[in-house]
């Protein structure tokens, strides 16, 4: 699923593809907001993003998805 973190005064959002489920993410964030203060998250490539929650202005879920080739 590809995760968009958009961060407060920051002009490019971070952009991750992972495997953990929509509820996993909010739950995790809900934790960081309310109490460790960073939100990690791990993508399919073994990397570790690490975001401070108060700097967090949106995260976008989305759906698993192929890349599309060619035209429809």
């Amino acid at each position: 699923m590809e995760v968009k973190i958009g961060v407060q005064h920051a002009q490019r959002e971070l952009v991750l593809d992972t495997d953990s489920t929509p509820e996993d993410i909010e739950t995790k964030l809900a934790e960081a907001l309310a109490g460790s203060g960073v939100l990690r998250l791990a993508d399919v490539k073994g990397r570790t993003v690490v975001v401070p929650a108060e700097k967090i202005a949106y995260l976008e879920l989305g759906s698993p998805g192929s890349s599309a080739v060619g035209f429809r």
